[in-house]
């Protein structure tokens, strides 16, 4: 069995990708449409047009890890920019670790109730 660790930063790219773009060309991406650091060892996720694939791109330390994902079935219901959710980049949003483990798991995070919590003032 194989258990990641998540990095305390995701980042979805809300554009459609090539799923046949590997490291590199998807290190490029971030940079073009998020404006991060591929090498930040935060994660990437990237999602297919039909939305039944995703792929993970993350700096391990000493060299980029990829994850793929297809669906035999159904599609990935992803968030969209909708004021609410903390945007960066020209496209991209940003998404909690266990908002990508829900995502993963198929729960569509437009339905999910989150209730209000204490948020330290930003300054």
């Amino acid at each position: 069995m194989l258990s990641l660790a998540l990095p305390g930063r995701v980042f979805l790219c809300t554009l459609p990708t090539d799923m046949r773009k590997g490291f590199d060309t998807l290190a490029a991406l971030v940079q073009a449409h998020l404006g991060q650091d591929a090498l930040s060892g935060d994660l990437f996720v990237f999602r297919s047009r039909r939305g039944d694939r995703l792929k993970l791109l993350y700096w391990d330390e000493d060299g980029y890890a990829l994850w793929y994902k297809r669906l035999e079935e159904g599609s990935f219901v992803l968030p969209v920019a909708d004021g609410q959710r903390a945007t960066v980049g020209a496209h991209g949003l940003v998404l909690r670790p266990a908002e990508l483990a829900m995502l993963l798991d198929g729960v569509d995070l437009s339905h999910v109730k989150r209730h209000k919590r204490y948020r330290r003032p930003a300054g």
